[in-house]
């Protein structure tokens, strides 16, 4: 049982809409809300049972009358003061929550059967958010409140969600009152008594500490060292307490703590097994939001005594995630923590190991703390799920290079028999794989095929769609290659052709693969890749690097002015190009993305671009590179785009499915992001995408709402042209993309 005192998240006004009740709902991992009078006074009860049976029986549902029309009045509740043995009583499956109310009737608690979330501010501690990740600070600041504010802003940098600091009453809590010349002392007291009369910060020097972590944007936490502490730390408004390995069975202290409805952080070194035992019972029969850490409270830590397997023995103590608490030297052991599913870790924090102090001495020193964090985070990624294995993007495109395929070894027609002896295993794997193959024999072909032609999903009965004369309001086309220029262009009715060039299309004789002039405008598709594994990078630091990438770019262009012979209707044909600014180990910080941007502009002030416009295509924050995977630091933000657009006179090629990416990856709107950057956009590309890296997947197979996006690219751009980028949609020729635009004309908004 938990008694969650931080009842503003289970509450509601009774005058409010029921909308706004269950959005609460919605929020409330309990999926109930608590319906109080303004003088505080609960009225009722709602839970998404009880909003079911009322929306059965509404002939017009109306959202915005007063929740108080659908609340249970006939709930039941418990006095603030009844015994925690009394109050489990009431649990049952029917009910799993229940009211605390004082003696005028006021919600002051919410008594829950169980709750393994604790919020902290804006962060949650569960079994499926990331790690919360603590920087101990402790007396690292050696009474210094500058050192301790440089402390909060190098944990923040770091990367730590919260910092740790202790408070003590001296003279409450050690029996010679803290007197640190007392000779009566052990050496140990009198050189922790020492330190703690020269170093322990002042009570409002702390709270001013505090402060500035609210400032900062970081969470402060403190351990209470004594109940006058507990009360102090309470009046000014601490989200949570820490309570040491020593204070583990000092019951008095903790009972006090948990009366103050926080959540609370329980080391657990130095405790025997029994002492765990009783002590998680003691916890359990308050009712406290308690996130039990395993430690070893030696300092340093041996790594032969941490015994990390122990976080599987004390999560059967706690209906709350557990954490780790380390005092060992490095980074190592915290990282194995993570990956063993502790969800709080807490690690000390210093800026300088030979300061003063036995703290300081096994405690991360900035660079390393960030380290760890980075590594938490990674872990925390390439840990997963356990549910159904997914290939990547990156997977794909290894796959469809390395891996083999089933093909046809002689010229077939539509309609013959399909044998063993006619099929071949081949590579690339762009088609059936090798397993397919019994599925194939004894079937009829659906198509002619020629020798050497890829078997493909289509040829066992999956849908084939048949390009025809497609409907849309905006000029529209496909990707095309020289090779497949004239099958294409040939296929349907379209607006635009977008020739996708290789680095060896570069050194084509181009007149070879047309007969004439086409009707369709044209776009062109830069490389990425060159050869020698150059990646084109405009903002390269390595000159010579950036001057080669300027170089094969302007080969790019001279080549287009060729092609437009065959595209008279074309008076100036863009260009998309990945202008670069990828980077292999990390994101880079703002700053050097302004330097990046200058060193496009000036790159693309070096190249002639008459007779042609380029544009930067939006990037995704994760590209593949060629099976792959890199972090993009360019043309991903929505302010960046158009402040580069504004400041350069350029438009861009806006990517709906590598732009969602970089939303995803940000926790910003995609429609804002639409918005935003409409007005610089001169082409679009159009494809689904899942998550932070999942690409040019086929519409309606990822995540865009294609609906709203389309109906706002419509009313803010309605002549822009547009292509489908379906990965690998030129398969059995064309598939992907016919089937892509089927899906658009649904829309009828492009």
């Amino acid at each position: 049982m938990i008694i969650d005192r931080n009842i503003k998240k289970y509450i509601i006004f009774e005058e409010d809409p029921i909308i706004r009740a269950l959005e609460k709902i919605s929020a409330n991992s309990m999926r109930i809300i608590y319906v109080v009078a303004e003088t505080g006074v609960l009225e009722g009860v709602l839970t998404d049972g009880d909003f079911r049976r009322w929306i059965v029986g509404q002939k017009e549902i109306d959202l915005h009358k007063p929740v108080s029309v659908i609340a249970n009045s006939d709930f039941q509740f418990c006095d603030q003061d009844t015994p925690a043995e009394d109050i489990q009583s009431f649990f049952s499956q029917r009910i799993e929550s229940l009211p605390l109310l004082d003696d005028r009737g006021r919600l002051v608690a919410v008594a829950n059967k169980r709750n393994p979330v604790i919020i902290i501010g804006n962060r949650e501690i569960s079994k499926e958010a990331p790690a919360f990740i603590i920087a101990e600070i402790g007396n690292n600041h050696n009474g210094s409140v500058e050192t301790a504010c440089t402390l909060v802003d190098r944990a923040a940098e770091a990367g730590a969600d919260c910092v740790k600091f202790q408070m003590r009453n001296m003279a409450e809590l050690y029996r010679n009152n803290g007197n640190a010349d007392d000779a009566r002392e052990d050496l140990g007291s009198q050189y922790v008594l020492d330190l703690l009369s020269r170093f322990q910060l002042k009570n409002e020097e702390l709270f001013t500490v505090f402060d500035y972590c609210r400032k900062v944007g970081i969470i402060p936490l403190c351990t209470p060292w004594d109940n006058e502490s507990v009360e102090l730390l309470d009046r000014y408004g601490i989200e949570a307490f820490k309570i040491a390995s020593a204070d583990f069975t000092n019951y008095e202290l903790l009972e006090n703590v948990l009366k103050k409805g926080k959540p609370v952080f329980c080391s657990t070194g130095m405790s025997t097994e029994k002492e765990l035992r009783t002590g998680t019972a003691f916890l359990r029969k308050h009712g406290g939001q308690v996130v039990l850490l395993h430690c070893n409270s030696t300092y340093p830590a041996p790594y032969k005594d941490i015994n990390l397997q122990y976080l599987d023995r004390l999560q059967e103590f706690s209906d709350y995630p557990v954490g780790y608490s380390g005092h060992e030297r490095g980074i190592n052991v915290a990282l194995a923590a993570a990956a063993r599913g502790a969800k709080v870790i807490e690690k000390h924090f210093t800026l300088d190991r030979t300061m003063e102090g036995n703290d300081h001495k096994i405690s991360l020193l900035p660079e390393e703390f960030k380290e760890m964090v980075q590594g938490i985070r990674d872990i925390e990624q390439a840990i997963g799920t356990s549910g159904d294995r997914v290939l990547s993007q990156g997977e794909l495109i290894n796959r469809e290079s390395l891996a083999k395929s089933l093909v046809i070894n002689r010229d077939l027609h539509k309609g013959e028999v399909i044998t063993a002896e006619m099929i071949d295993v081949r590579s690339p794997g762009k088609g059936l794989q090798p397993n397919r193959k019994k599925d194939l024999v004894g079937s009829r072909a659906r198509r002619d095929m020629s020798e050497g032609d890829f078997f493909y999903p289509e040829d066992l009965g999956d849908e084939m769609v048949q390009p025809r004369k497609f409907h849309f309001r905006h000029p529209f086309g496909v990707p095309v290659r020289y090779h497949d220029v004239q099958q294409i262009a040939a296929a349907c009715p379209m607006d635009i052709l977008e020739i996708h060039l290789s680095y060896k299309d570069l050194n084509e004789d181009i007149h070879s693969y047309f007969q004439g002039p086409l009707d369709h405008q044209l776009v062109v598709h830069s490389p990425e890749l060159f050869s020698g594994d150059h990646i084109l990078d405009l903002c390269a630091e390595d000159r010579e690097y950036r001057d080669r990438s300027i170089k094969e770019l302007q080969k790019v262009i001279d080549i287009t002015r060729g092609l437009k012979k065959y595209f008279p209707s074309t008076e100036r044909p863009l260009i998309v190009v990945n202008a670069g600014g990828f980077s292999s180990d990390h994101f880079v910080d703002q700053e050097k993305r302004k330097k990046l941007y200058a060193l496009v502009g000036d790159s693309l002030q070096k190249i002639d671009q008459q007779g042609v416009e380029l544009i930067p295509q939006t990037m995704p924050p994760y590209p593949w590179h060629f099976g792959g995977q890199r972090y993009h630091n360019l043309f991903v933000t929505a302010d960046e785009i158009c402040g580069f657009c504004e400041k350069y006179g350029y438009r861009v090629c806006l990517d709906t499915s590598h732009s969602k990416l970089a939303c995803n990856h940000l926790n910003e709107s995609f429609i804002k992001f639409v918005e935003m950057v409409a007005p610089f956009t001169a082409h679009l590309h159009i494809a689904d995408a899942r998550g932070v890296d999942g690409e040019g997947l086929q519409i309606g197979d990822g995540e865009i709402d294609f609906k709203m996006v389309l109906e706002k690219l419509e009313e803010l751009i309605p002549t822009v042209s547009f292509i489908p980028e379906i990965w690998q949609g030129h398969k059995n020729n064309g598939q992907g993309f016919w089937a892509a635009l089927e899906r658009l004309e649904k829309f009828r908004n492009l």
